[in-house]
């Protein structure tokens, strides 16, 4: 076996960051697992292994090794992430750990510059993460971005829901209206695809921004857990389980849907167990209805974590996202990009009609100054901005210079969200 590294030993020059292969050893990526988050239980080493055989076969899981021992992991998940309702390719990156004892010696930035270098070769828009710390992710430009939420019910109030309220005419929301039949049953593996579309339908139609969706083959793996509890409907999906040892509560992981009937009916499913569930937590966004579909004010929301947001590719993720319909706005921005120095220059901003592009422009002695000068940002304040960080908040943290009050205005006008996340990786 090669000679681990010590805590007063320089790291070897020999550092290699590559995608795992097949023949790598998926023990001594467990074994990093194990030693970086703590112990695992058979069936969760066994269902850990199959996953990371599945990241290795598809190249979305990295490792760093030190003189041929495995140092340092991490691995992304092939996302879509809706940004006013509109679908944009996004890297989740997760599972990120170094050994303990190289830690502190740029292990973690070098793997973490070596993913963004691929994901951007691999065309990405953005890349998101939930930071167990901050600092590597900010140096190499992602920024706090939106909330992970969770609601706590107690079982009681979910014993009666409200109903639609009676002076709102039934049938006439082209939007939300309940169809017909929603067709709701029990989801199965092969049900994946359907699930994804369903989802992805939901957070269109509601413009959502942040909310993601996984590739099938995820999905198929998660409804095949044998203790979660799945339902599939037209345009609704939901997703619990048992939480703890007892029926005292329960967890949801996922519950959306677009019409308030099916949202209702899913809700009931979870509520037919409010005789012997005292709370209920549930994995949703923070204006959620479910508050307004509970008779007395018992729901607690509150935010879990933090995540952050990486744009990789400026062009792709302006002209994917989604802005609002009715807001026109232009704006010049300068753009820096260390890590990624392919991304900077100058810019100019066009959103229209709920489309946006973004377009690099000439510089130079001869290039006419713009009024009012631009707004320049790093990629940790574009990565704010669009995620819908006010700018007067960019400003305060000095994540954005230049413009005037218009521009700010015009900017807000066009980025402006609450943007939230219901998975967690």
């Amino acid at each position: 076996m090669a000679e681990r590294v010590s805590p007063a030993a320089p790291l070897s020059s020999a550092l290699s960051i590559r995608p795992m292969r097949a023949g790598d050893d998926l023990d001594a990526e467990l074994d990093l697992r194990h030693r970086s988050f703590g112990p695992m239980s058979d069936d969760a080493r066994a269902r850990s292994r199959a996953a990371l055989a599945a990241h290795v076969g598809s190249g979305r899981q990295f490792g760093a090794w030190s003189d041929g021992e495995m140092i340092g992991s991490a691995k992304y998940y092939d996302m879509l992430q809706y940004w006013h309702g509109r679908p944009v390719p996004m890297a989740g990156v997760g599972g990120v750990m170094v050994a303990p004892e190289a830690r502190g010696r740029g292990v973690g930035k070098a793997m973490m510059t070596g993913m963004l270098t691929a994901l951007a070769g691999q065309g990405y828009a953005l890349s998101t993460l939930y930071p167990a710390t901050a600092h590597i992710y900010r140096s190499l430009g992602w920024e706090l971005a939106g909330g992970n939420y969770s609601a706590e019910v107690p079982g009681r109030t979910l014993g009666s829901l409200l109903p639609p309220d009676p002076q709102v005419p039934a049938g006439r929301d082209g939007l939300g209206e309940a169809p017909a039949d929603a067709g709701i049953r029990r989801a199965v593996p092969d049900d994946a695809g359907q699930v994804v579309a369903v989802l992805g339908a939901v957070h269109a139609a509601a413009r959502d921004c942040g909310p993601v969706t996984r590739d099938e083959a995820s999905v198929r793996r998660w409804i095949a857990d044998p203790a979660l509890f799945a339902y599939l409907a037209d345009d609704g999906f939901l997703a619990y389980r048992w939480h703890g040892d007892t029926s005292k509560a329960i967890m949801i992981e996922a519950l959306q849907a677009r019409s308030a009937g099916t949202a209702r009916a899913l809700w009931g499913i979870v509520a037919s167990h409010a005789s012997v569930t005292e709370v209920v937590h549930a994995t949703v966004g923070p204006n959620d209805p479910v508050s307004w579909l509970t008779r007395e004010p018992d729901v607690g929301v509150t935010r879990l974590r933090h995540w952050m947001l990486r744009v990789i590719d400026p062009v792709a993720a302006v002209s994917g996202r989604g802005f609002p319909a009715a807001t026109d706005a232009s704006a010049v921005l300068d753009l820096a990009d260390a890590t990624l120095p392919g991304n900077a220059g100058r810019y100019t901003l066009t959103v229209s009609a709920g489309r946006g592009s973004l377009s690099m422009v000439a510089t130079g002695p001869s290039a006419a100054s713009p009024s009012p000068a631009p707004v320049a940002l790093g990629p940790r304040g574009f990565a704010a901005l669009y995620a819908g960080v006010p700018m007067t908040t960019l400003r305060a943290a000095g994540l954005a210079v230049g413009g005037d009050l218009e521009t700010d205005a015009a900017l807000d006008a066009v980025f402006g969200c609450q943007s939230f996340m219901l998975d967690y990786f």
